[in-house]
C-alpha cells in the first residue's frame, strides 16, 4: 500500500480557488512502487495535482505514472539518471528542473537539486558540487518569503541518509541548506528504504521524506486563527504526522540540529 501523509502547508495562497480542498502530490523515486500497477489502487488513490521525481525512476516508468494520473510532472535527475539508456529515452518525460532552480507549480514554490556528481559511468559523488548547489539555490531565495519544497535526489547529511554507507550518506550542502533556508518540506530518494527506520523526519519546522517508492501527500491550507476557527467548518488543518500502511497515524521522530551535516569520522557520526 502507498505511503500516505497530511502536511498543513503555511501558505494560503495555493488553496485561494480549492473550495478547502487539499493539494495532491504522488512523489516517486528509485523503484516503481508495486501498487501503481493495480487498477484498483489507482482508482482509490483519486485525481492528483502533482507528480514530484526524485530521481533515478526509470523514464518508462515515470511517464507511465504521470500518463497514468494525467498529472503534471516535475522532476530531478538521479545518480542512475545517465548513460546512453537515459538518453535514448529521455524524450517519455519533460526535461527535468536544472539543479538550483525554483518553479511554480500549483502555488507552491519548488526547488530542485539533481545527483551532483559527474553523469557518466560511474556516477560518482561530488561533495563540491553538492555545496554549489546549496550556496545557488540559497542566493536565488534571498528576497522571497513563500514557503518552499525541496525535492533531491540525495537528503542533507544526517536527515534520512545511512551515515555508515559512504554512497548513501547525505551531503553536508544540503544540511547546510536545510538550516538555512527552513524549508517547508523536503523530498529526496536514494535511501534504501531497508538501511534506515524512519522514512518521515522533522529538523527543526521542516518535514524531511524518503519516498523511495511513492508517497501520496496532500497539503492542507494553515489553521485559522482562534478568533476566526469558529466560524469556518474547515478552519482546523491535519495535524503534520506520518500515516503507516496499517491506517495509525504517528508523529515524525525529530532530528536534533547536532545532527545535522555532523563531523562524520571513520564511517560513523561524531557526537
Amino acid at each position: 500500500m502507498t505511503r500516505r501523509l497530511t502536511l498543513e502547508w503555511p501558505d494560503r495562497r495555493p488553496f485561494g480557488d480549492r473550495d478547502g480542498e487539499p493539494v495532491r502530490i504522488l512523489a516517486v523515486s528509485d523503484v516503481l512502487e508495486p501498487a501503481l500497477n493495480d487498477r484498483r489502487n489507482k482508482e482509490a488513490m483519486g485525481s492528483l495535482d502533482l507528480i514530484l521525481g526524485c530521481g533515478d525512476l526509470d523514464f518508462d516508468d515515470l511517464a507511465y505514472v504521470a500518463d497514468s494520473f494525467d498529472a503534471p510532472l516535475l522532476y530531478v535527475r538521479g545518480n542512475h539518471d545517465t548513460g546512453e539508456r537515459w538518453r535514448r529515452s529521455s524524450g517519455t518525460c519533460p526535461v527535468p528542473m536544472a539543479s538550483s532552480t525554483v518553479m511554480k507549480a500549483n502555488g507552491l514554490c519548488i526547488g530542485g537539486l539533481s545527483w551532483p556528481g559527474v553523469h557518466d559511468r560511474e556516477s560518482g559523488r561530488s561533495e563540491s558540487g553538492a555545496w554549489r548547489q546549496a550556496i545557488a539555490l540559497a542566493a536565488r531565495r534571498v528576497g522571497h518569503a513563500e514557503p518552499l519544497l525541496v525535492i533531491s535526489h540525495v537528503p542533507p547529511a544526517g536527515v534520512g541518509d545511512v551515515p555508515t554507507d559512504a554512497y548513501h550518506r547525505g551531503f553536508s550542502g544540503y544540511a547546510w541548506l536545510l538550516r538555512t533556508l527552513q524549508p517547508r518540506l523536503w523530498l529526496h530518494g536514494h535511501t534504501p528504504l531497508a538501511s534506515t527506520p524512519d522514512w518521515h523526519l522533522r529538523a527543526g519546522p521542516t518535514d524531511v521524506i524518503n519516498v523511495t517508492g511513492a508517497v501520496l501527500i496532500e497539503l492542507v491550507p494553515p489553521r485559522l486563527p482562534a478568533n476566526e476557527a469558529h466560524d469556518r467548518d474547515n478552519g482546523r488543518a491535519a495535524e503534520m504526522t506520518e500515516a503507516p500502511s496499517d491506517g495509525e497515524s504517528t508523529p515524525a521522530r525529530s532530528v536534533t540540529p547536532e545532527r545535522w551535516g555532523a563531523v562524520r569520522r571513520g564511517g560513523r557520526l561524531a557526537t
